[in-house]
């Protein structure tokens, strides 16, 4: 049992010159695991600490009693963002939502073919469009290339395989990293029958608006600027189309013209179709 007034040694200090990323834990959370974290994507390691109270970092990959989680720190910040499949969103998601009817499901056309597509999620973040389509028989292939936000995924991943509603659903999830743009170049042409790309955007909107999610993504992942490169590669590896999420009244990606879109209320989906989808 782990005992919860007993922090871990850091093996890194903090600088006097506030930094972005640290590693850290709650009492609650795997120090151990984190610490190898820590020292596998070189962050430094502050040991059990209240996020509120950290000062140096910016924001915190933080192991809690739920899970890993991205956590920005000081007083009266946002709540965790962490890869959730069980509870939440995605867990009423996953109990109430529309079936094929679904935006992201209509734009890789699962109402127009009952064959169990191979869909490869090239630019994966917390996973939750992918496990939408694994929940609707997909056979989804997950790249995430940030190992921060790859690491916060294979934890979701992990939590949902334990739950026996969602084991089945990430039983059809694959999760790899490294590039998507080096893993497509080396496909086969015709080897995913849909790749599914939700590149980051260049958002200059600072509303309240503007989700948690998102405001934590872009300290830590910053934008896709090798957008025109990644859907280049994804139509020649591509069997049947090749979909593209984006804000609704944004440009499409450098390259060329989609063949037709699907808009809701604040994005919409590129389809470039190559060939007919099986009946």
């Amino acid at each position: 049992m782990k005992s919860p007034g007993k922090s871990c040694q850091a093996v890194t200090e903090p600088s006097s010159v506030p930094g972005t990323l640290a590693v850290a834990c709650s009492p609650l959370g795997d120090q151990h695991q984190a610490r190898a974290l820590a020292e596998e994507l070189a962050l430094p390691w502050l040991g059990v600490v209240k996020p509120q109270q950290v000062r140096d970092y910016s924001i915190l990959l933080y192991s809690d009693d739920q899970g890993l989680a991205l956590q920005i720190t000081g007083k009266g910040a946002p709540g965790p963002v962490r890869a959730e499949f069980v509870t939440g969103k995605m867990g009423y998601r996953r109990e109430h939502g529309g079936g094929t009817g679904q935006l992201v499901a209509r734009a890789v056309g699962l109402q127009k073919t009952r064959a169990g597509l191979h869909v490869l999620d090239a630019t994966a973040g917390l996973g939750q469009d992918a496990f939408v389509l694994a929940g609707l028989g997909c056979r989804v292939t997950l790249l995430e290339r940030n190992p921060v936000i790859h690491a916060l995924l294979a934890d979701g991943l992990a939590r949902a395989a334990l739950n026996p509603d969602c084991a089945p659903v990430v039983a059809r999830m694959t999760l790899e990293a490294g590039s998507s743009i080096d893993w497509l170049a080396k496909a086969d042409p015709e080897s995913v029958d849909v790749v599914y790309l939700d590149p980051m955007f260049p958002h200059r909107d600072k509303s309240a608006l503007v989700k948690k999610e998102m405001q934590v993504f872009r300290q830590v992942v910053g934008d896709d600027d090798d957008s025109a490169q990644l859907l280049q590669a994804a139509l020649k590896a591509a069997r049947y189309r090749v979909v593209v999420k984006r804000p609704r009244k944004a440009p499409a990606v450098e390259g060329p013209e989609p063949a037709t879109r699907i808009e809701g209320k604040s994005s919409r989906y590129d389809i470039y179709s190559l060939k007919a989808l099986p009946a």
